[in-house]
């Protein structure tokens, strides 16, 4: 058993792209091996901006011999039909085994030397890697056929145990070098073997493991600002994506002018974040302290205080044009920015962004006014509805989109708007994801729904709905907006009709299912129509799966699915004849029907969906009594239409609460 390295090395790749080089060079491997007959078993791949690297412990030397069967004509089948099976094994007629007068050909294949599978693999590989965007590069770029690869390719090192892999692809040729670190060891290094691989590019020095740089980039960025005084801001999206442009990361702090501290925290962070690639840093009282962390690809040698400094340059200006934006957009009132809204189209068929703010603006209003959200100033709700857009149109939220909302909050305060106003112009979007917040503020529940409703509706009239896996208007997240700000707040509201009350049901489904609750319950209890309350919808499929967890809950499933079967193989079934029940069995299921039924129902209209279960639960024995002691089906003629009239009455009282026939077991 031995082992094989492959490193392919290139110019940089970019770090949001080095996850998927990882995982499609090992679907490709094992592929190619597979294919080849060879088990791949433990793999390590490892990624760094300039290089993929994959270990493969333990291939066999070779291939194992097969012996491969195939299936040809009948012996008494005509001569052209001989001749064709023959050209396509290559055999003679006499080297077929006739079984039973059809011939077969068994054609013993040897075992092939794993090295030579390698040499076909790697071009194989190279040439199949499918990467988000690539390029063609060099002479040969001109060609359609030429190589392409996310940045120019530029060396292959292909060892198994400590022989070279001769191949070659695009004219470049698998060797023992590589190439260290572009700064501190540009110079070629000879690989041994696979053992030895991640060592040598250590000392020279590139650390090759994607897993170990994030760690020395976070512990290092935390240390140095606790060494400052300060608490780095986590952000491990940015850990990985420092990782991924570094070959050996060397976290460093700088220092930026704290007159920028008057532009909200947000903006510096995002300023760092997606304009340089920097982390933020706390101060002992929480807030955004002037700091920020980088991450070097050097040893410096005046300790990085050279890359410190330029950084902090750059960090500068790019904090001077958000203070610009800062300034310049709060020289308009909110109300002003909004006027050009008018001129952004939200849909061709649904107007404009200030027609959708102006019909939010009613909508929000009208929540408020009829009490739907409690405690909500309508005059409050459409002011903040009718600036809530405003910020789209700032110069701030035109370079940081991300920001919308929350620079309309900022600027609302600024502005000396009521904070009911600028906390609801905020939080408008919200909840965005699952794990996000729900607003609970009045005004911003008002605003919120507002949008997400006017958002579904608007779309659901002009037939532009989800479908499969597209929803380029993100309808399902504004539908699971609704439905958790309204369960949370316990809002009740018939939130919609016809196909979007399907949908809001749908996407019921999928919160609850996560949430533990079975789908079969909800369906059950959407299945008995006219139900928009999603408050009140909630409540009785908890109190449902309560119920179902009993043993009182299985068995009246169990009794209610043999009535609802033989009701079915019956047919229609009028109701209960006014006759004497014709056993004490019959007339114990009557009198629990009798006192069932009313409470139950009285029950559900008051919406105590627990005592609704619990007078179901009341028919449990009788049924279970009525089927072991009558015969539903007897030859009386009388008797069993007053049985089957009693089945429908029991299968009757439980629909009142849930369609029973809905719920799987």
């Amino acid at each position: 058993m031995t082992d094989f390295l492959l490193e392919l090395r290139s110019e940089e790749i970019p770090a949001r792209m080095q996850a998927g080089a990882r995982a499609e060079l090992e679907k490709l491997f094992r592929a190619q091996l597979s294919a080849a007959g060879l088990d791949t078993g433990e793999l390590t791949i490892w990624s760094t901006p300039r290089r993929l690297a994959l270990i493969a412990k333990g291939l066999p030397d070779a291939t194992a011999a097969v012996s491969e069967e195939l299936k040809g004509p009948r012996s008494s089948a005509p001569p052209q039909a001989l001749e064709g099976f023959l050209r396509k094994t290559g055999l003679t007629q006499d080297q077929l085994e006739d079984r039973d007068g059809v011939y077969f050909a068994v054609i013993d294949k040897p075992g092939r030397a794993t090295a030579d599978v390698l040499a076909e693999a790697i071009p194989a590989i190279i040439r199949a890697f499918a990467w988000p965007k690539s390029m063609r590069w060099g002479k040969e770029s001109a060609s359609s056929g030429s190589l392409r690869w996310v940045r120019p390719l530029s060396g292959i090192v292909a060892i198994f145990g400590e022989e070279l892999i001769a191949c070659e692809v695009s004219g470049i040729s698998a060797g023992f070098a590589t190439r260290g670190h572009r700064f501190h060891c540009p110079g070629e290094i000879t690989i041994g073997s696979a053992s030895d691989y991640a060592e040598k590019l250590r000392a020279c020095p590139v650390i090759v493991d994607h897993v170990a740089r994030p760690s020395i980039i976070r512990d290092g960025a935390a240390k140095g600002a606790a060494d400052a005084g300060l608490t780095l801001v986590e952000d491990e999206g940015l850990v990985i994506e420092n990782a991924g442009l570094t070959e050996w990361p060397v976290p460093l702090l700088g220092r930026f002018d704290g007159a920028f501290l008057e532009v909200p925290p947000e903006v510096i962070q995002l300023t760092a974040r997606v304009n340089q690639k920097y982390f933020v840093v706390n101060d002992a009282a929480g807030k955004l302290a002037n700091g920020f962390a980088c991450t070097a690809n050097i040893d410096a040698v005046d300790g990085g205080a050279e890359i410190v400094a330029g950084n902090r340059k750059v960090l500068a200006a790019r904090l001077s044009d958000a203070r610009f934006f800062w300034e310049q957009d709060q020289k308009k009132t909110l109300a002003q920015h909004a006027e050009k809204l008018a001129n952004i189209t939200f849909h061709e068929k649904l107007g404009t962004v200030a027609d959708k703010v102006e019909r939010v603006a009613k909508l929000a209003e009208w929540l408020a006014s009829e009490g739907i959200v409690p405690n909500c100033d309508p005059a409050l709700a459409r002011q903040a509805a009718e600036l809530a857009k405003a910020d789209l149109v700032t110069e701030m939220v035109g370079e940081f989109p991300e920001l919308q909302g929350l620079m309309g909050g900022y600027y609302a305060r600024a502005q000396g708007l009521p904070d009911a106003v600028a906390d609801a112009i905020r939080d408008h979007y919200k909840p965005v994801g699952q794990g996000d917040d729900v607003p609970t503020a009045p005004v911003t529940v008002a605003v919120a729904l507002a949008d997400k409703l006017d958002t579904l509706r608007s779309f659901f009239a002009i037939e532009e709905k989800p479908t499969g896996s597209k929803d380029p208007f993100a309808l399902r997240r504004a539908a699971l907006g609704v439905i958790r700000t309204l369960t949370d707040n316990g809002l009740r509201f018939a939130v919609a009709e016809g196909d979007l009350l399907d949908f809001f049901a749908d996407r019921l489904k999928v919160q609850q299912r996560e949430a533990g609750v079975r789908h079969d319950l909800i369906d059950a209890v959407f299945a008995l129509g006219g139900e928009d309350d999603l408050v009140r919808l909630l409540a009785r499929v908890k109190a449902l799966q309560a119920f179902m967890a009993t043993e009182d809950g299985t068995n009246l499933l169990a009794g209610y699915k043999r009535a609802a079967n033989i009701l079915k193989q019956a047919g229609e079934v009028s109701g209960i004849a006014a006759t004497t029940p014709p056993t004490e069995a019959d007339a114990t299921l009557l009198n629990a029907l009798d006192a069932a039924e009313p409470a139950a129902s009285a029950a559900v209209e008051s919406e105590r969906f627990t005592d609704a279960m619990a007078a179901l639960a009341s028919l449990r024995a009788p049924i279970d009594a009525f089927f072991d002691g009558v015969m539903v089906n007897d030859p009386d003629e009388a008797v069993r239409a007053y049985r089957l009239g009693l089945l429908a009455r029991f299968t009757g009282a439980v629909h009142g609460v849930a369609d029973f026939s809905k719920i799987e077991g």
